[in-house]
């Protein structure tokens, strides 16, 4: 991974030869430039060992084998400083090695990576967004959707962007509790401000993914989504006429970044 900046030039020191010289990082700015991809294999090594990481593993088998092609992954955070963010990153590489997704078929972004943090996802394999979609990406084909500890208009935007049954059936969601979202909300505020949650909450199908108590902070709180066909057909048709694009007028802390407009 190719970085400079942050380098600076070490003063001379009495008697080295003169003349101009390369810029050479100390060895604290040397690491904070290259990201060290061993400490996340490491955490892989570790979220293996876990019981918990064998659930999941389990019913991900059971459920996803040979579904999903592609995988979309929003929200992971500043994985070089934040150890949960490391775990998180960990395991979506055990994601995809178990679903047997390529690595290159993980889209990720989020607006705070760091230039050393999209370096290291690169080299791992990873395919870097450009842009911010705020969550408002269609799908035309199966497709996982790791969305870890992310704001409630991620999801919502993108249920809108995709609100057709044909299309929501080939979204998979591993984030979240949508249940849990609804019980942290007034029920009135769930409905008026996240109404593609709310409307199709009755009718996904979620399974709870464990975690331990020393991943509590990292994995708390989080879910399988699908949505079946059979059950998305027991929504009444008006329920598709015509969405309207989220707008969030009554959310003053919306939780995710909203993508800066072209002047």
């Amino acid at each position: 991974m190719a970085c400079a900046d942050g380098w600076q030039t070490a003063g001379r020191r009495k008697g080295a030869r003169r003349g101009p010289h390369p810029p050479q990082p100390t060895l604290q700015q040397a690491s904070d430039c290259k990201l060290d991809t061993q400490k996340i294999t490491n955490a892989m090594n570790e979220l293996r060992g876990e019981t918990f990481w064998m659930e999941w593993r389990d019913v991900l088998c059971a459920r996803l084998l040979s579904r999903a092609g592609a995988c979309v992954c929003y929200g992971l955070g500043n994985f070089a400083s934040c150890v949960s963010a490391r775990y998180q990153l960990s395991m979506l590489l055990l994601l995809l090695e178990t679903l047997q997704i390529p690595v290159s078929g993980c889209c990720v972004y989020d607006p705070v990576f760091t230039g050393p943090e999209c370096d290291a996802l690169t080299e791992l394999g990873f395919t870097l967004m450009t842009h911010n979609e705020e969550g408002k990406r269609p799908v035309c084909q199966p497709t996982l959707f790791y969305l870890m500890h992310c704001g409630k208009a991620l999801y919502n935007n993108l249920l809108w962007r995709n609100w057709t049954p044909q299309t929501l059936q080939n979204i998979i969601i591993i984030g979240n509790s949508f249940h849990g979202i609804q019980e942290r909300m007034l029920q009135r505020e769930f409905e008026r401000d996240y109404s593609f949650l709310s409307d199709v909450i009755s009718v996904c199908e979620e399974t709870p993914l464990p975690c331990s108590l020393r991943f509590l902070d990292v994995f708390n709180d989080t879910a399988l989504i699908q949505f079946p066909p059979q059950n998305l057909d027991k929504l009444p048709e008006a329920t598709w006429i015509e969405p309207s694009e989220p707008l969030y007028q009554h959310c003053p802390d919306l939780e995710i970044i909203r993508r800066e407009k072209s002047s």
